[in-house]
């Protein structure tokens, strides 16, 4: 018959506390990627405000795998409830507004403001101006004469202002375009 061993015993008691330790670190991390899952399916559902409170929740205390992650769609999701809390007195001032993010460069940004105007009133000349322009800076030339020609068509003004504009630089080879501003005489 074999003696037990003094070490033995205590080696196998570490060996228990260690795997309790292990056990209860992996529950937690479980945890965490539930959660992390749970707030991204919000952020695809456009439920910003309950999704950023679990990625501040984890970039604070999550899994350290996740914690870039977290804070960076923490970050996209203030920026989305940010958007989406904008209130404007006038078509005109979210305009100016869609108009400085195209200054800017945060054309997607812009082109949700000109749409949004265009959704409330479809006969907002200056939105069809303001996405025609966008369009041209962003080279898509079908929807940018789509809508310098809507924009024409409900203001004749629109076709003096671009036939100066130099936001329609990348268009003045395209005949299509000269068409538009230069008709010819009935």
């Amino acid at each position: 018959m074999q003696e037990a061993r003094p070490g033995n015993a205590k080696g196998r008691q570490t060996s228990a506390v260690a795997s309790k330790a292990k056990s209860t670190g992996t529950a937690a991390q479980h945890q965490s990627f539930q959660h992390f899952q749970s707030a991204v399916q919000l952020m695809q559902e456009g439920k910003f405000e309950k999704a950023r409170a679990l990625f501040e929740k984890l970039s604070q205390e999550g899994a350290p795998e996740l914690l870039d992650r977290s804070r960076v769609y923490l970050a996209v999701c203030t920026r989305h409830a940010a958007k989406s809390n904008l209130t404007f007195a006038t078509p005109e001032e979210q305009y100016d507004y869609a108009i400085s993010l195209l200054n800017q460069g945060q054309y997607e940004d812009a082109r949700d403001q000109f749409d949004g105007l265009l959704k409330k009133n479809p006969d907002a000349d200056f939105a069809h101006y303001g996405l025609s322009v966008l369009n041209s800076m962003t080279g898509q030339a079908e929807d940018c004469l789509d809508h310098l020609a809507r924009a024409i068509q409900l203001n004749q003004q629109n076709r003096i202002q671009a036939r100066s504009d130099a936001d329609f630089a990348d268009m003045a080879d395209d005949p299509r375009f000269t068409e538009l501003l230069y008709p010819e005489a009935p």
